[in-house]
């Protein structure tokens, strides 16, 4: 059933994933449902609902992403970043968060569906220092970009971009970019059965 709609949901999306990959996607579904009813990691209680809100949601995120190396801020259970990381086998991902659980079932996600390119982190995204730095910063959880930019400034390499998922965007949260820091695009994205505003907005430091 959850592979029959991801299938048509790829379609819709011009999205292409292999087999395998559709099986890991499904998979992950599939755990985030199980460890969910203990972990309360999600507030989405439907597989068929995760494979929309979740899954689709992240990937639609992946035709825009540029260079090798990205990390994933306030992941949770793993989103976007191990949908991503799935479908960009070539690319790698930081998963980082501040919560045990969440990194224990990312890495149980990691073992049980063989996915090589994610590194789950346990930290404050302020505290955490990494020794190489970022092509790009993603994240579809903070409240504004405004805390986003402000706490995650340390992450992006000299070229890094920052990635901000957005449901609907307001002019005042626009406004209150702080300084140093540009909108390069703000993209409309489209995921499908999913009747709400979605967009990415990338962003750059100032030289």
């Amino acid at each position: 059933m959850l592979a029959d709609q991801l299938k048509t949901y790829l379609a819709e999306t011009n999205i292409s994933a292999t087999e395998t990959q559709q099986q890991q996607l499904v998979g992950f579904v599939t755990m985030l449902n199980k460890w969910n009813k203990a972990y309360n990691l999600t507030s989405v209680r439907d597989p068929e609902q995760m494979l929309i809100r979740h899954v689709m949601d992240s990937l639609v995120v992946s035709p825009y992403l540029k260079g090798q190396r990205f990390i994933d801020v306030g992941t949770g259970p793993g989103l976007p970043g191990i949908p991503l990381a799935i479908l960009n086998p070539d690319k790698e991902f930081v998963l980082l968060d501040s919560l045990g659980k969440r990194i224990r079932f990312q890495k149980q996600v990691q073992f049980e569906l063989k996915i090589n390119n994610i590194t789950s982190v346990e930290s404050r995204v302020e505290a955490y220092e990494p020794e190489q730095k970022f092509d790009g910063v993603i994240s579809r959880a903070f409240a504004s970009i405004e805390d986003m930019l402000t706490w995650c400034h340390h992450l992006p390499a000299d070229n890094g971009q920052f990635y901000a998922l957005k449901g609907q965007l307001s002019d005042a949260e626009l406004t209150s970019i702080p300084a140093g820091f540009d909108v390069v695009e703000t993209i409309t994205l489209t995921v499908p059965r999913l009747d709400e505003q979605r967009h990415l907005l990338k962003l750059v430091k100032q030289k």
